[in-house]
């Protein structure tokens, strides 16, 4: 099933430590070429989940929405799909971090290491730590990011480490209204990726062009 989305607005959400600068740089031309219009809230690190929940019922007062994310940014929409079916026209997951409890996901830990590296070494340290164990392309935009949210970064964090995202049974229900979109880039499909698309009814998949990469 092919989804129309000429002059629908779609709202996406960036991943822990990304923003909607890389968010607009990864999805707007895709989106634009749908006919679709983006929409990218920018993080708010002191209330990471609240801000972006904020964002989707702002944009949603207007009409039915896209919602889409990475990374957690994935979770918190279909979340809010699940909860608004009625103003959902699509969803786009791209790189999901973990189904239902975040536990001792490799993604949920690798958020607690680095608040817990920002909090003890600071920004500066622990950006050069990141940078030389990232792939080039991951250290510049995690570099910029991570500097426009500090000093807050390690709290968003933390909250999104504890996030608890839609378990098995959740998105099982997903219809959205049975139409969904999942992008999966080709390089770095992960494992909760595509565990998601194994409790989707009707998918649309689409793969991200090479050059744009998904920050968790």
């Amino acid at each position: 099933m092919i989804i129309d989305l000429r002059a629908v607005r779609a709202v996406v959400l960036a991943g822990t430590g990304s923003d909607d600068d890389y968010i607009t740089r990864a999805f707007g031309g895709p989106l634009r070429d749908a006919g679709a219009t983006l929409l990218a809230p920018p993080p708010q690190p002191t209330r990471l989940i609240g801000g972006y929940l904020s964002g989707l019922d702002d944009a949603a007062r207007e009409g039915p929405i896209v919602v889409g994310g990475v990374s957690i940014g994935a979770a918190v929409a279909v979340a809010w799909a699940l909860r608004h079916p009625e103003r959902t026209v699509a969803v786009l997951a791209a790189l999901p971090a973990w189904t239902g409890a975040p536990g001792s996901s490799p993604a949920a830990i690798a958020a607690r290491y680095s608040a817990q590296r920002l909090r003890e070494d600071g920004l500066e340290a622990t950006t050069t730590q990141m940078r030389a164990s990232s792939p080039p392309w991951l250290a510049e935009e995690l570099t910029r990011s991570w500097r426009s949210q500090w000093p807050h970064l390690p709290d968003a964090m933390d909250e999104a480490a504890g996030y608890v995202a839609p378990t098995d049974a959740q998105l099982q229900r997903l219809a959205a209204p049975s139409q969904t979109a999942v992008i999966r880039p080709t390089a770095t499909a992960n494992w909760p990726a595509r565990h998601w698309v194994s409790f989707e009814p009707i998918i649309v998949s689409t793969y991200m062009a090479a050059g744009a990469h998904m920050a968790h």
